[in-house]
């Protein structure tokens, strides 16, 4: 099993950056790929950002590109999540998830960490 702990949130002003952690421990290397996901009060999970644990292949929500980059430590078994020029849009609870290979849905998730940005 996987076990997945976030950590890195706050709260900050518009404009301002951040960085989320994710340690992972347990069978890591079951992970083929890491995501970040979101949810909003009164809102839907969406997602963020992933990226692979081969060749560090990324993905990104339009609403975060050129903003937001997601980077992975595999010797530290650790993926981030930079922040920059964060909007009020962005608050919510952020969420680490990870998929096993050949998987097509994330199995395992953290407990999230609240990011709220005022104006």
């Amino acid at each position: 099993q996987v076990q997945l702990v976030e950590s890195g949130g706050g709260l900050v002003q518009a404009g301002d950056s951040l960085r989320l952690s994710c340690a992972a421990s347990g069978r890591t290397f079951s992970i083929y790929r890491m995501g970040w996901f979101r949810q909003a009060p009164g809102k839907e999970r969406e997602f963020v950002a992933s990226i692979t644990r081969s060749d560090s292949t990324t993905d990104y929500a339009d609403s975060v590109k050129g903003r937001f980059t997601i980077s992975r430590d595999n010797a530290k078994n650790t993926v981030y999540l930079q922040m920059n020029s964060l909007k009020p849009e962005d608050t919510a609870v952020y969420y680490c998830a990870g998929r096993k290979p050949g998987s097509r849905e994330y199995d395992y998730w953290g407990q999230g960490t609240q990011v709220s940005v005022s104006s």
